[in-house]
């Protein structure tokens, strides 16, 4: 396969899944292909479960700069960096506002924890997937926008949600209003990212984060994670699996023995 070709790669080590946003000759814009892509990859990976947590990030220097226009048929006129922008062959089954948001969902939608590892420009498209993970790492000197008001497009009403319940209304406004693009020191006071780390420190930080993710209580982060994105109706189902579970005992034990705990692997939830 030719490797300059737009694709999203993956891999998986120490209970960490990595997907990487691979279209570095045009700022990891996604393609069409790349956007239908990425829920079965994410299915396929929720279903692994050696996989603990999930990083999103973007091949070399930048995150994501929203859609690519090579593999769009639109007028010239519309936003490259908005996805729901264009308009593609195959009529309306290939809305690309429609994939986008379905990408968005299923990455929300994840199992386990997600962090989106961040460079660059994180734009468009790429901050409908930034702000779809559970965290937000970025690197010192990222740039933040979502810009359908530069061509009077409709933000898709759940992405517009997320964004609100992320960084409060003024400044989901501010973004959705102008859009202007922001720092990552406005980002970071605004809640839009959880942690900046200097140039060369975002790997580490991120892989030493992680680690200690796959290394927690599956049951803690999924009904925290649950109850966190709002959902109101699982209280009965988590107490149950928490009966059930040999976590607690586990955790209690390493606990009072003084060593590390070792929990057991991710279960499907029902």
């Amino acid at each position: 396969m030719d490797r300059t070709e737009p694709r999203l790669t993956h891999t998986v080590a120490d209970g960490v899944a990595t997907v990487v946003i691979d279209n570095p000759a045009k700022r990891n814009a996604m393609t069409t292909s790349m956007w239908n892509a990425l829920p079965p990859l994410l299915e396929r990976l929720a279903a692994d479960l050696s996989v603990r947590a999930l990083v999103l990030t973007g091949a070399g220097d930048t995150f994501c700069a929203g859609a690519d226009i090579a593999s769009l048929r639109a007028p010239s006129h519309r936003d490259p960096s908005l996805p729901g922008a264009l308009s593609l062959p195959g009529g309306p089954s290939q809305d690309p506002q429609t994939l986008s948001v379905a990408a968005e969902e299923a990455l929300a939608a994840f199992p386990r924890p997600t962090l989106a590892a961040i460079r660059g420009y994180c734009v468009g498209g790429g901050s409908q997937l930034a702000a779809a993970c559970d965290l937000r790492f970025a690197e010192e000197g990222a740039s933040f926008g979502v810009t359908p008001a530069r061509l009077g497009i409709v933000y898709p009403a759940s992405s517009t949600r997320r964004l609100v319940a992320l960084t409060g209304p003024a400044t989901a406004k501010h973004l959705l209003f102008s859009g202007e693009l922001i720092d990552t020191a406005r980002a970071l006071r605004s809640g839009l990212v959880d942690e900046v780390l200097p140039a060369g420190g975002l790997d580490a930080r991120v892989d030493a984060y992680t680690r200690t993710l796959a290394a927690r209580s599956w049951l803690t982060q999924a009904a925290a994670k649950e109850f966190a994105d709002g959902r109101r109706d699982r209280d009965a189902y988590w107490a149950e699996r928490a009966r059930r579970s040999r976590d607690t005992a586990e955790g209690v034990a390493a606990f009072l023995e003084r060593r590390v705990p070792r929990f057991g692997p991710p279960e499907r939830a029902g």
